[in-house]
């Protein structure tokens, strides 16, 4: 998995692409957001439009790290879920926990 950062308007947009299975993804994605918290910047976008594929172990990096961000005060919301992605959280029940968009602009907007 690869992980690009940029900012848009104070907020942080993490685009994801590759597969998000475990192993260094999870170590890379949690030192990422740490650092992130660290420096001050507490509401983050993961636009995981470009993840190929994703696996129960990636599934727990996105839910790690959504804790992570909550419990330093701050906001996590996912961008462009795939249809297949969304399926798997319809059945986790994890729609219920992370607020998703499939458009930036309203990703963004989300935060004020």
């Amino acid at each position: 998995m690869n992980i690009k950062e940029r900012k848009r308007d104070g907020i942080v947009i993490l685009e994801l692409s590759g597969k998000l299975m475990g192993g260094p993804d999870a170590a890379s994605f949690d030192e990422t957001l740490k650092t992130l918290l660290h420096e001050g910047s507490f509401n983050v976008i993961v636009d995981i439009g470009n993840i190929s594929w994703i696996n129960s172990t990636g599934l727990g990096i996105l839910i790690s790290g959504y804790s992570t961000v909550r419990k330093s005060g701050g906001e996590m919301k996912l961008l462009n879920v795939s249809d297949r992605i969304q399926s798997i959280f319809m059945v986790s029940k994890l729609h219920t926990v992370f607020k998703s968009y499939s458009d930036e602009e309203d990703a963004v907007k989300s935060f004020a």
